[in-house]
């Protein structure tokens, strides 16, 4: 670890080295850090420290809400904050940088420090998150001869290029801890383990790379990699899940770190919404800290929203809430947010007896543990345990009776008194209600779906859809035309002939001479479609036009780089005179995006280039507009949008981003205990429902009086049923 901070002195630092139970050998001689660590813990200024950490994106929020979610973090007692860094916002354009509205890190990381908080600063540059094409840039996929993640030159330089603009405006601003800002940890890849497993020694040679790269910038704090048991010196390697017990460092000197304890799981448009019952991730975190961990990170603590077409998978929702402590309106998630914090606090008390060494485990009945650490000056802390998931238990510590119940952990930090058990809720239950605060007076236009715009081009078959619209729209249209003879038997008995269109994914709506002949959509497990149905034609010449729609690029996988969407076929007919007719190789016209999107109708100045009409309903492919002005008051917002099939929506001009309620969720939502191992598909709600019905308006993107609100609607939804609501915590 190269920790060159210039401003501490060394007598400092002498101490920092003494505490090293286990000198690694890049430790071996006095190092000039105010922070490091040793097997026990993270040491900052000379201190171990129990640390406990919440991620929140600050994309993810607004720069007006962050102040008020980092003063819940904090009254949740947490230590850190932590956030990836979102390559594909801050670089949309090769060497074009944007760090301005809920992409200033800076602003955000400032305001960290000015509530006494730490950064855990996760560079990545590749992030997953649920966030589209993992965060890294589209244009990134077009670099002659590039190759994700793995021991490829045009692929390092980019990364390096970028990670090293980050780590530079962060010194820049004096933002690391050794110069006095906040940041106490990096961390560079992201969960790059499996993708290894698979990558053979090209991906063992940018796994070097990419450490020695990011050690060698010098930031005076250690760096991190989460799922990576093979993370080299002096990389500490970190642990991702829903529980973290069984996780051991690399390296006997490296402390036991849990970068993302998973408070709960992401939604997906036809997916049911995931709920982690507070008692069992209090229950893993107690667990994790028995056994030694000393860093513990919530992943999420607060989720946010994916705004504009943010969200990933495909097929992520818009909501990132993630079940979090702070809900994704930025309102408080009772009880979960006030027993963590009553967790933390207890975690606190034992915090100088855990940093003093390592504990003695002794047996208290079949599933039954006391863990006791005690220091040098006499502090002494005990986590009882009882892993049964069925039932209570009676143990003797110390000669005193202690009832435990199942599945869960009692924390007594004198060895004891018991302050805290972590299936015993004493905080309070938040009742969140959605309040109708009024409907809208809508106005319509069609998008024209039978006109070519003069931004068409013609290509010789068929081609994916990314490469033509760098993803700066979900739409591409795939237009081509048909002859049909006079001759066909199908004009004479009325079979009218099979389209078949094979699509890599993610929507697309068909349509036969200007009308709608169908519409599917992949799914999350299954991206992938076909539209297969009759589709009348005439004699003479017919247009078959494909909208293709994407819902987000994939955030995850090997070398997903490689992944397509849109109409790659075969496009075919069959049931003509002369059997099969292959289309897929014919000419076929393409135009990038709708023509809405082109005159910009979002905005205030675009929607007044068209002639809107009054509000039809339920008509595929439909531009909606209404006019409002913001409701009273400070609660949070939400449109209601239940009514409508699938779309985008934009206030004043600001994406708010897609909604799909006519996605109903499939699944199992009966089963729910907090006793017993938890998994994404335990605990969960809206089955049959909606996946998601409320989409959040950010307060800060309003005007007092006439806000424009634009919907795009796909499907055919009735607009009339739109209202917006207010999120009330009673």
């Amino acid at each position: 670890m190269t920790l060159g901070c210039g401003r501490r002195l060394s007598t400092l630092l002498l101490l920092a080295v003494t505490l090293v139970v286990v000198s690694p050998p890049w430790l071996s001689s006095p190092v000039d850090a105010s922070v490091s660590y040793d097997h026990k813990a993270i040491i900052i200024n000379g201190q171990r420290r129990i640390l406990i950490s919440g991620s929140i994106h600050y994309p993810r929020s607004t720069p007006e809400m962050w102040p008020d979610l980092i003063q819940k973090a904090k009254d949740g007692g947490l230590d850190v904050i932590q956030t990836y860094v979102f390559w594909n916002g801050h670089e949309p354009s090769p060497g074009q940088y944007y760090f301005g509205g809920n992409y200033d890190l800076v602003r955000f990381i400032k305001l960290v420090k000015q509530a006494g908080l730490y950064v855990h600063l996760r560079i990545g540059p590749y992030v997953c998150a649920e966030w589209n094409f993992g965060g890294f840039p589209v244009w990134l996929k077009y670099v002659p001869g590039i190759n994700f993640r793995t021991d490829n030159g045009p692929f390092k330089a980019a990364m390096a290029k970028f990670t090293e603009k980050i780590v530079a405006m962060m010194k820049s601003e004096g933002l690391f801890e050794s110069q006095g800002g906040p940041i106490i940890l990096s961390q560079i890849e992201n969960e790059y383990g499996p993708v290894e497993y698979y990558g053979g020694t090209a991906a063992k040679n940018y796994l070097s790379w990419a450490a020695q790269m990011a050690v060698g910038l010098n930031t005076g704090v250690p760096w991190v990699m989460c799922k990576q048991d093979d993370a080299p010196d002096p990389v500490i390697n970190a642990c991702n899940g829903f529980y973290c017990d069984y996780f051991s460092p690399n390296k006997p000197y490296k402390p036991t770190m849990w970068t993302e304890a998973w408070t709960g799981w992401f939604t997906a448009f036809g997916g049911p919404v995931p709920h982690r019952p507070v008692e069992d991730l209090a229950f893993a975190v107690a667990r994790f800290i028995q056994k030694g961990g000393s860093f513990v990170n919530y992943y999420m603590y607060h989720g946010g929203t994916n705004f504009g077409r943010t969200a990933g998978g495909p097929f992520i929702s818009t909501s990132y809430d993630y079940d979090a402590p702070i809900d994704e309106y930025g309102l408080l998630r009772q009880p979960k947010w006030g027993h963590l914090r009553d967790l933390h606090k207890a975690i606190k008390m034992c915090e100088p007896a855990l940093v003093s060494g390592d504990p003695t485990v002794t047996k208290l009945g079949n599933y039954q543990e006391a863990h006791v650490y005690r220091s040098k000056s006499g502090s002494c802390a005990a986590f009882l345990s009882n892993f049964n998931p069925h039932s209570y238990a009676s143990v003797t510590f110390n000669g005193m009776k202690y009832n435990i119940p199942s599945w869960s952990i009692s924390i007594l930090p004198d060895c004891k008194t018991s302050v805290f058990n972590t299936a015993k809720v004493g905080a309070p239950t938040s009742q969140i209600k959605m309040t109708w605060v009024g409907g809208f007076s809508w106005e319509s236009f069609s998008e024209d779906t039978n006109s070519l715009g003069d931004n068409s081009f013609t290509k010789d078959g068929l081609v994916e859809q990314i490469s033509m619209t760098r993803d700066r729209t979900d739409y591409l249209w795939y237009t081509s035309y048909v002859n049909i003879d006079s001759n066909e038997q199908f004009l004479k008995n009325g079979r009218y002939p099979f389209l078949t269109v094979m699509s890599a994914g993610h929507s697309m709506h068909v349509f036969i001479n200007g009308e709608r002949a169908g519409t599917v959509s992949g799914s999350l497990d299954n991206p992938k479609l076909t539209f297969r149905e009759n589709v009348k034609l005439w004699a003479g010449s017919n247009k078959i036009s494909i909208l293709s729609v994407a819902v987000g690029l994939p955030n995850v996988g090997n070398h997903f780089e490689t992944w397509n969407a849109g109409v790659l076929g075969p496009v075919t007919l069959e049931g003509l005179n002369e059997g099969k007719r292959d289309l897929s190789s014919q000419k076929w016209i393409y135009q990038i995006g709708l023509r809405g999107e082109s005159l910009s109708i979002h905005t205030l100045s675009g929607s007044s280039s068209v002639e809107w009409g009054g509000a039809s309903t339920k008509q595929p492919l439909t531009w909606y507009k209404a006019f409002f002005n913001a409701p009273a008051g400070n609660e949070p917002l939400a449109l209601d949008m239940s009514s409508m099939g699938k779309g985008q929506i934009w206030i004043n001009g600001q994406s708010i981003g897609r909604y799909w309620p006519a996605y109903k969720a499939y699944g199992s939502c009966d089963w729910c205990d907090y006793r017993g191992t938890y998994n994404e598909k335990k605990c969960q709600t809206n089955c049959g429902e909606p996946s998601q019905k409320w989409y959040h308006v950010p307060r800060a993107w309003l005007n007092p009086t006439g806000n424009l609100l634009v919907v795009f609607e796909e499907w055919g939804g009735d607009p009339t049923g739109i209202s917006m609501v207010k999120r009330v915590a009673l």
